[in-house]
């Protein structure tokens, strides 16, 4: 590190999509953020919210249908109109949980635990909150609050923060 760059202090992470891909690329930066001893915030939006949803957070899908980084096992490109195909996208991931199972990452509601044990904050955003008709008793219990937008970035500012959208 040069005398001109600064430290990374914190991270504002945005989740706005519900795929498995989108929510875990949220939490694994998020944790790698806390592990390093970077402060960091998570706030979840629009259907990034099935990820703190208790009735949700354990039926996540990914993405088959227009999704041309999707892969096959192996690297093969996978055809995207087969995910119309009935049964195509639950068939999917399905694979991709065993894939990463077999890698020992931790299902979302380990991963938010994991993140708030290490100082993480995980929020709700209140307009989708009122858009769906959630409150705070649908949400796992490591949301911290339901908060606005502005009351987010109202978080986010300081030196060496950036924010992230995934």
């Amino acid at each position: 590190m040069s005398d001109t760059d600064k430290p990374l202090k914190k991270v504002c992470i945005i989740c706005a999509k519900g795929t498995i891909e989108d929510v875990y690329a949220t939490l694994v930066m998020a944790n790698g953020a806390v592990m390093e001893g970077i402060e960091a915030k998570v706030f979840f939006t629009f259907f990034g919210l099935d990820a703190i949803t208790k009735k949700q957070m354990k039926k996540l899908h990914t993405a088959t249908v227009g999704n041309p980084a999707m892969r096959m096992p192996g690297g093969l490109a996978f055809p995207t109109f087969l995910g119309m195909i009935p049964g195509v996208e639950a068939g999917v991931s399905a694979m991709m949980r065993s894939q990463m199972d077999k890698l020992d990452i931790p299902p979302v509601d380990e991963f938010l635990e994991m993140i708030t044990a290490g100082g993480g904050e995980i929020y709700a955003c209140k307009l989708a909150m009122d858009m769906f008709k959630l409150d705070k008793s649908d949400l796992h219990e490591e949301v911290s609050a339901i908060l606005t937008v502005g009351e987010f970035y109202a978080m986010c500012g300081g030196e060496g923060t950036q924010i992230i959208f995934t």
